[in-house]
Parts: structure tokens; C-alpha cells; sequence
């Protein structure tokens, strides 16, 4: 297994435990100051046509607190997550990862599961831009929403 390989899948693991303790400054750690998430506006968008920005772009404070939020007023019940696919470009200079992620949350002001959701996700290198709390460049990663399927 490369150097690059290991590196993209201790970002998915990383994203993985920061889920499964709700950690948010764990999480916070695996975004790109670039980045904007599209997010599909229901469980059946299917196409990228569909899809909202939730968040808009990067912001540490407001994306901060959003997840916050989420953890403090949900429990996890679920958090399988299963690397499909790593793809690195011949030169070495470009890579990305296909998760399938199947998460559960229960409201916990409503004590009711909602709705599980099933999601690929890809994980992509870009060239280093100097962010803090980065050890290398790999480490930063455009997450990107791509709901290819719905198991």
C-alpha cells in the first residue's frame, strides 16, 4: 500500500471517530479551507441538480458551530462506513476515495430514529496551501458530498 493510500484512509478514519465520539474539533480537522459542500435536499436527490449548500463556503466558526449543534442534539446509533475505492493519478499529485457510509441518528428532544441515509463520498488531494494543524498535504482533503446511490 503507497504512502498516499494510507494517508487518504487515516482521513476517513479520522472522519469515522470524530463521528463515532462527536468529536466536532476532530471533524473540523479533515476540511479544506476551500471547500463548499454541496449536500443532496433529500435522501432521493440522486442528481447533483437537486442539491443545496447547506453550509456555503468553508467558515471554521459557522461549520463549527453546525456540527455542534447536531451533536448536542442527536445520538449516534449507526456509523458503518466501508472505503470502496482509492484512486491515485499517475503523477502523484491527485487522488480521491470512494466511503460508503450508512449513518443513523436518533433526535434526541424527539426520541425518534431518523431517517438512515446512504451516501458515497469522496475524499481529494490538493496541493498544499500552508493550512495550520496539517502535518502533511494529503491531510488536506475537499470532502465532497457525491451521492452516487442509494443502497
Amino acid at each position: 500500500m503507497s504512502n498516499i493510500q494510507q494517508e487518504i484512509e487515516e482521513i476517513v478514519n479520522r472522519e469515522t471517530r470524530a463521528w463515532d465520539t462527536q468529536d466536532v474539533e476532530l471533524l473540523m480537522t479533515i476540511f479544506h479551507p476551500d471547500m463548499v459542500w454541496p449536500w443532496p435536499r433529500t435522501e432521493f436527490s440522486h442528481d447533483p441538480v437537486d442539491w443545496v449548500l447547506e453550509l456555503g463556503r468553508y467558515d471554521y466558526e459557522r461549520w463549527r458551530a453546525g456540527w455542534q449543534q447536531l451533536f448536542d442534539t442527536h445520538r449516534l446509533v449507526h456509523n458503518k462506513r466501508e472505503i470502496i475505492k482509492i484512486k491515485i493519478s499517475r503523477e502523484d499529485d491527485g487522488a480521491f476515495a470512494v466511503v460508503d457510509i450508512d449513518t443513523l441518528w436518533t433526535a434526541t428532544w424527539l426520541l425518534t430514529a431518523e431517517r438512515s441515509t446512504r451516501r458515497y463520498r469522496a475524499f481529494v488531494k490538493t496541493e498544499s496551501v500552508g493550512r495550520c494543524g496539517f502535518a502533511a498535504p494529503w491531510r488536506k482533503a475537499f470532502l465532497l458530498s457525491v451521492r452516487l446511490l442509494m443502497l
